[in-house]
């Protein structure tokens, strides 16, 4: 993977980022260095599936970390992979989720399971919450996955197919199942509904207009 700034750099301007909003140990300053390779091998299979102009210089993969939506993703990354392989700096987890807020207007818990796959454009005022999330997602500004309670106090989040893309102010909330290969609209509202393979989706829940995808 190409990088515009060496990964020592990108490691450094993290922590320098991170103490400029909070206190940031040695320690902390260590993990994010002992994680920098990996992050980056996860950021480079990610961006590796993107067809935007700015992740790649021919056939090599791009990383540049004054790009929103890249640096969007390595913070989340991160984050997560601190959170998954070091509990112990759990308080370094919140500071990188955070500072990703400060920065993108996102967000993007680390303790959630995004896809090995996924993607967004201008995602700013957008809230992934707990799901299960299918490879090939995609989200745009003014987003939101979460859970609903029924009655008797249940919680449910949705699940989510492969290749499902929410276009701006959309979301998926609760007892859902989303297809494969679906479009939620512009301003669509699913809700405890399920929604079938190959589809655009529009409207509201319980009056959802569902239109199948010919090709």
């Amino acid at each position: 993977m190409i990088l515009t700034i060496p990964k020592e750099q990108i490691a450094e301007q993290l922590c320098m980022q991170l103490s400029s909003h909070f206190f940031v140990s040695e320690d902390e300053k260590q993990v994010i260095y002992r994680n920098i390779d990996k992050v980056l091998a996860i950021c480079e299979d990610n961006f590796r599936h993107s067809s935007n102009k700015y992740f790649r210089v021919g056939d090599d993969v791009r990383f540049n970390p004054y790009h929103s939506v890249q640096y969007m993703t390595f913070l989340y990354c991160m984050a997560h992979c601190i959170y998954c392989s070091e509990k112990a700096y759990g308080q370094l987890c919140d500071k990188i989720y955070y500072l990703n807020k400060i920065f993108n207007s996102v967000d993007l818990f680390y303790a959630i399971e995004l896809p090995e796959i996924w993607s967004a454009e201008h995602p700013l005022g957008s809230v992934m919450g707990r799901a299960k999330y299918g490879n090939g997602f995609f989200f745009y500004q003014g987003c939101t996955v979460g859970g609903t309670r029924d009655k008797d106090n249940n919680l449910y989040y949705p699940t989510i197919g492969n290749n499902v893309c929410m276009y701006s102010n959309s979301s998926i909330l609760g007892n859902c199942n989303i297809g494969n290969n679906v479009n939620i609209g512009a301003g669509a509202i699913v809700k405890n509904q399920d929604i079938p393979d190959n589809c655009n989706v529009f409207g509201e829940s319980p009056n959802l207009i569902i239109k199948p995808i010919s090709k």
